[in-house]
């Protein structure tokens, strides 16, 4: 008898994407029907629903979905309930829709995708959740375009994206104030590829840490500078107010230059950094050990990447820390590798896969190895102190009368602002050692991809702690310095998914030529820059990489735009270019005896007159670009968001006027007195908002949070997306307006009577 091969799922779902229906249906159901894998099975009859829907058998795809229902798999019987009654109701329908029957748009009616989805149906893993949990798949509601027939790894990059249509609540008319309640969206199946992970593969080049080193001693001179002139400044002012009371003396202690005291502070503080943190860790954050046992339950491959690679160096295994919070983090803190601590949370252990917990590891001891943690360390004991007593104050802020309660909210800003400063000097550091942890992360265990799955599942976890806290919470904006994501980035990255592919919406971090600059005051690199040296890695060891994140040309912006973009920095650099030419101007004309003013120009201030006075008019250069006017008719609603957000081209100043509907998430009360953590759910997801209010005003953004509202704004496109907020509007018609263009006004017209000022006085 002639042998005949065996189907595969590969061959079938192959099939289904290039839409041979009848070769595609012999083999699925042959597979469904035959094969001894379970999930095998389970991903042959996902295929056949989206076949029998695509091919008009209908009563098929139902009766099929209502098997799927009863799955073992409470991610599978979310997605066969929610298809079911999306064919129920089409099915009921005599008029057929451009969409396929279980809400799916048909390759022919899909706008071809740059890059491949993320959302294919996962393998089941064999290291999936302990104690019966199951690999968490995703979060959010499913998104708007994409596939099922691209359900399998091995589907082109070029197959289109989301699955079924997400409800999008109706935008409120511009005569109208009403708003359309938006339900708080259903956990989506993300489908991850699982691409595989090296057997056999070779060291990577070297990489030299001199950048690495220079950063750090930066960030150290950088922290005691800092540190020292706040210091010299507290003392002066503490003696000039003394020495203007009666009867009392200034401190002559005071008078002393603090330099060496506080090098050899910092120094010792260093030292003690572990057993500091530890304290802190334990009292405020209920940091707990983690004991090798538990942590092989979740991650036995964690636990040998740990005892492998310590053992190699000669090292101790370090000391394991868990903290009870839910968002999904990892750092490293300590000075010598038998000193460093490793600290995951609980979310991170739940939400992660055994391999992608190794990756993470691996990761953290990339940051002991090259010993950045212990600077990182510094800043952690700087910078925490500092942040909690600005929580405390916000506290006993918001239980005061309203006179206190203003009191408290501007020493609450200070001490804010404080905390910003710190952890300010850290950012370049913070940003070039994840490069070289994902590295070590990739090297040692050998699976690019696993690390490229985790990163982006902790983002997703980030964004999914802010949506059920409704805010952010104090533990993941006080730790964000260290942990691998940031947790702004992870606002839009974390919810996109559903949406549109993370490459098209990390292909701006790859291509936009101009994208470096917009990361200079960020604490984390580029996501999609990291995710791509990660996918390289895995093409430099031949697997298939988790993401297509090809290497593509940059594309072309016009210059003009970005020059327009960085006017007030250029008109800095001019500013000073024109002082040059007014001191040879000067010097000149007072060498001839024509004029003797050079006295006014003796003093090397007037530079920063006309520097003050370039910045200035840069700003009043670019104002209309920045803030165009918002025509009703023409902004932009919620179920255009994806597209906005997915432009590569796309710059801040490319402003776009939004009109979106959503919730007001954030801190309430005297912690949120600057606004500084105001976010928008909308049915889309989750991104930032900017406001610029007055001082005083009967409604301010922070009194909406937790309403329903409509924020009136413009979209920016920058390495973190925002809104800069131009009006929020409840149902009930209160309002709380946003004044950016004006305050920009303000601070031009400010810093141009400044400048003169200083070239009018020398």
């Amino acid at each position: 008898m002639p042998s005949h091969p065996k189907p595969s799922l590969k061959a079938g779902l192959t099939a289904l994407k290039q839409e041979d229906y009848q070769q595609a249906k012999a083999i699925l159901e042959e597979v469904a029907a035959t094969a001894s894998d379970r999930t095998e099975i389970v991903q042959a009859q996902i295929g056949l629903v989206v076949l029998y829907s695509r091919t008009g058998e209908e009563p098929k795809a139902i009766a099929l979905c209502k098997v799927l229902s009863q799955n073992e798999r409470l991610q599978v019987q979310e997605w066969a309930e929610s298809t079911l009654a999306q064919l129920r109701k089409r099915y009921q329908k005599s008029d057929a829709s451009t969409e396929d029957v279980t809400g799916f748009v048909p390759f022919e009616n899909s706008p071809p995708a740059p890059t491949a989805t993320n959302s294919e149906l996962v393998k089941e893993d064999k290291g999936t959740r302990r104690g019966g949990d199951t690999e968490r798949w995703g979060h959010g509601e499913v998104g708007k375009k994409e596939d099922m027939g691209n359900v399998n790894e091995n589907f082109s990059p070029s197959a289109s994206l989301p699955l079924c249509q997400s409800p999008t609540p109706a935008a409120a008319s511009s005569s109208s104030s009403a708003i359309v309640k938006v339900e708080k969206p259903k956990p989506p199946i993300l489908y991850w590829r699982y691409a595989g992970r090296a057997k056999v593969w070779q060291p990577l080049p070297k990489r030299g840490l001199k950048l690495l080193r220079l950063l750090e001693l930066g960030t150290f001179i950088a922290l005691f500078w800092v540190i020292r002139t706040l210091l010299m400044w507290a003392m002066k002012f503490i003696n000039d107010v003394l020495v203007r009371l009666p009867f009392v003396e200034p401190i002559q202690f005071l008078y002393r230059n603090p330099t060496s005291l506080l090098l050899i502070l910092l120094l010792l503080l260093i030292c003690v950094s572990p057993w500091l943190l530890d304290w802190l860790l334990i009292e405020f954050y209920g940091q707990k050990p983690l004991e090798k046992d538990t942590l092989n339950r979740y991650s036995k491959e964690a636990v040998r990447v740990l005892q492998r690679y310590c053992q190699q160096r000669g090292w101790q295994i370090p000391k394991l820390r868990v903290l009870p919070i839910a968002a999904p983090i990892a750092f490293t803190y300590g000075h010598l590798s038998r000193k460093a601590r490793i600290v995951v949370s609980q979310g991170l252990l739940e939400r992660l896969t055994e391999d992608e917990i190794a990756t993470i590891y691996a990761s953290q001891l990339g940051h002991i190895a090259h010993r950045d943690c212990t600077i990182m360390s510094l800043v952690l004991v700087v910078t925490i102190p500092i942040y909690l007593l600005y929580q405390q104050i916000a506290k006993w802020g918001n239980g005061a009368s309203q006179i206190w309660r203003t009191v408290f909210g501007v020493l609450a800003s200070i001490v804010y602002g404080f905390w910003c400063l710190f952890v300010g000097v850290a950012l370049w550091l913070s940003q070039v050692r994840l490069y070289y942890s994902d590295r070590i992360g990739a090297e040692v265990t050998g699976n690019p991809n696993g690390l490229v799955r985790a990163l982006l599942k902790i983002a997703i976890g980030i964004a999914d702690d802010v949506q059920q806290q409704e805010h952010t919470s104090w533990q993941l904006e006080s730790l964000n310095i260290v942990i691998p994501v940031g947790y702004k980035q992870s606002l839009c990255l974390g919810t996109v998914a559903p949406y549109t592919t993370f490459e098209s919406f990390l292909i701006w971090d790859c291509l936009n030529p101009y994208r470096w600059w917009f990361v200079i005051n960020n604490t984390h690199p580029l996501i999609g820059d990291r995710l791509q040296r990660l996918c390289r890695i895995a093409r430099h060891w031949h697997i298939a990489p988790e993401l297509y994140l090809e290497s593509q040309q940059p594309f072309s912006i016009k210059r003009q735009s970005f020059l327009l973009q960085i006017a007030p920095f250029l008109g800095t650099v001019l500013g000073v270019v024109c002082a040059i030419l007014i001191w040879v101007v000067w010097q000149t004309a007072f060498a001839l005896k024509l004029l003797n003013l050079k006295w006014i120009y003796d003093d090397w201030r007037y530079v920063i007159g006309c520097m003050v006075i370039g910045f200035s008019i840069g700003i009043l250069l670019r104002i209309n670009s920045f803030f165009p006017d918002i025509k009703l008719t023409s902004v932009q609603t919620d179920e255009h968001l994806s597209e906005l957000l997915t432009n590569p081209t796309a710059l801040p100043i490319d402003s776009v006027g939004v009109r979106l509907v959503g919730k007001l998430l954030g801190r309430s009360d005297v912690s949120n007195y600057l606004g500084q953590d105001l976010i928008l759910q909308s049915s889309t997801g989750l991104i930032k908002l900017h406001q610029a209010s007055w001082l005083r005003k009967s409604v301010q953004a922070q009194d909406l949070i937790g309403r329903q509202i409509i924020v009136t704004g413009w979209l920016r496109r920058g390495a973190t997306p925002w809104i800069d907020i131009q009006t929020l509007q409840t149902q009930s018609g209160k309002t709380a307006r946003s004044f950016h263009p004006i305050w920009s006004i303000v601070l031009a017209v400010a810093l141009e009577v400044w400048g003169a000022y200083i070239l009018l006085t020398g």
